[in-house]
């Protein structure tokens, strides 16, 4: 092959690559490698995912777990704008427009639900209910995993048909709450260093007037977190102040 056909493919190789590198969608924004916090499917009913709903039904309790999910994305259109490229605001909004009648629907359902367990106060404990499920979603160290998993809901939320927004609150409730634990990024986590020098100690009675560390100091040479054993010897380790 000539070097006039090699200039003529690397616009080519340029062009492929760039084009399967945005057909592919991007595995995390704000992360070079995204931490593990998937979780197994959900009911509603589950510790930590929502406020207790004692004696909700099957019905009440997807109501439930879709207006957490709700919520979740709210706060996150609220609190994730510092990275435009999730598209959080928008993708909130076109979710609301998507699955209005979906979201109506368990939103009257959490109604007859406070109705019948709060009694003549039902509208305040909804009230309540509501208040609390959005401020338990509020977060400041885990901003960027509560960020990342949120947008990563709401394409998902837009993907599914109408009436099947539960099936993303079901599947993917346990990793948004997984997701305010804060955590780091696995590529940038702290590591070990491999030390393999110890300190002599630091008493001026361990010094001889050559400045020759004393053999019976020997025995108290500091080892460094992470380093090797090793016998150490005034012979073999003259320090010189």
């Amino acid at each position: 092959m000539t070097f006039r056909s090699h200039r003529l493919l690397a616009p080519l190789m340029i062009a492929t690559l760039a084009t399967g590198a945005l057909a592919e969608p991007a595995a995390a924004y704000l992360y070079w490698t995204r931490p593990s916090i998937a979780g197994s499917p959900v009911r509603g009913d589950e510790p930590g995912i929502g406020l207790a709903m004692p004696g909700a039904t099957p019905a009440e309790l997807q109501a439930h777990l879709l207006w957490n999910m709700r919520s979740g994305l709210n706060v996150a259109a609220l609190q994730c704008q510092f990275a435009p490229i999730l598209r959080a605001v928008p993708n909130y909004n076109n979710m609301l427009n998507q699955h209005a009648k979906e979201l109506t629907a368990a939103y009257k359902a959490l109604g007859g639900y406070f109705k019948r367990t709060g009694g003549k106060a039902w509208q305040t404990a909804l009230d309540q209910y509501t208040t609390k499920t959005y401020n338990g979603f509020s977060t400041m160290h885990a901003q960027l995993s509560f960020c990342e998993t949120a947008a990563a809901i709401g394409r998902e939320a837009l993907s599914r048909p109408k009436g099947e927004l539960i099936r993303t609150a079901e599947a993917r409730m346990r990793e948004f709450r997984n997701s305010l634990i804060p955590v780091g990024d696995p590529t940038l986590a702290p590591r070990p260093l491999a030390a393999t020098r110890i300190l002599p100690p630091f008493d001026p009675k361990c010094w001889d007037g050559k400045n020759q560390l004393k053999k019976k100091c020997a025995a108290m040479m500091v080892q460094l977190p992470g380093a090797a054993p090793v016998q150490a010897s005034a012979a073999a380790l003259p320090y010189a102040l």
